[in-house]
């Protein structure tokens, strides 16, 4: 079967100072993935260069065994809400269609069919009320699933998010895991940039752990001991796993 994802030497610098560092890992398609790692660790600059926004110095990344631009229409990204201009006038149901314009054409206007879908991937994430709604009136967690939704327009197999459960409400992020876990199990491949550790364990198969370096990358099991995770916190916390201390 071949890998969802393959990343292989991977250098990636800002202005002459070195982001991430020899950087090598697979995922296997149906995953769910957790990139974790210090604040300044280069997880979204990860994110980032995998989907080709930011310029590698070296090494190799393939989706489904080609290049991201050959897979750019199987392929959803859904970026930190510090990114996105929430004043734009946009309607939450424009929003979502726009998911639909990479397999419609973008000079193509939307028909019936493609608005049936809108919806339905709305209500997916429990927002079809508010699809008249301009987006920047909603809050933190209703715009998340918003763009949980447009992602889900894309029909894509794999599914990239930057950090999706900052400054959401509870109820956003239990429906966020809950469709993420959903699309795991549909055999979909979904990496997301994760901060909480006190989440890891409930909501990914597997993480990678990193800190401009690959330190780990595996199982939670695996990946989420103590030992382990202070080599990329310097010593910073004593990890949870299921109410007992990680050791």
């Amino acid at each position: 079967m071949t890998d969802a994802l393959s990343v292989n030497k991977l250098f990636v610098s800002y202005n002459g100072d070195e982001a991430l560092r020899d950087i090598s890992f697979t995922v296997k398609v149906g995953k769910l993935v957790g990139i974790i790692g210090p604040n300044g660790a280069g997880k979204s600059t990860l994110l980032k260069t995998l989907l080709n926004l930011i310029k590698k110095d070296a090494g190799t990344i393939e989706i489904l065994g080609n290049s991201i631009k050959e897979m750019k229409t199987r392929v959803a990204y859904v970026p930190q809400r510090s990114n996105i201009d929430w004043d734009f006038p946009i309607t939450v149901m424009d929003t979502v269609l726009i998911g639909t314009y990479p397999k419609m054409g973008i000079f193509k206007r939307p028909r019936k069919e493609h608005k049936k879908w809108a919806m339905e991937c709305l209500k997916k994430v429990g927002m079809e009320q508010f699809h008249n709604r301009q987006i920047g009136e909603l809050s933190g967690g209703q715009q998340q699933r918003v763009f949980l939704a447009r992602a889900l327009a894309q029909k894509p197999d794999l599914y990239f998010l930057d950090e999706p459960f900052v400054g959401v409400d509870v109820t956003s992020e239990e429906k966020i895991v809950s469709i993420l876990k959903e699309l795991r199990d549909d055999g979909k491949t979904v990496i997301v940039v994760h901060h909480d550790l006190s989440k890891a364990s409930e909501y990914f198969n597997e993480l990678i752990l990193i800190n401009k370096e690959m330190i780990e990358h595996g199982s939670v099991e695996k990946v989420f001991q103590a030992e382990i995770l202070n080599r990329a916190y310097t010593n910073q916390f004593t990890p949870v796993i299921h109410g007992e201390v990680a050791t």
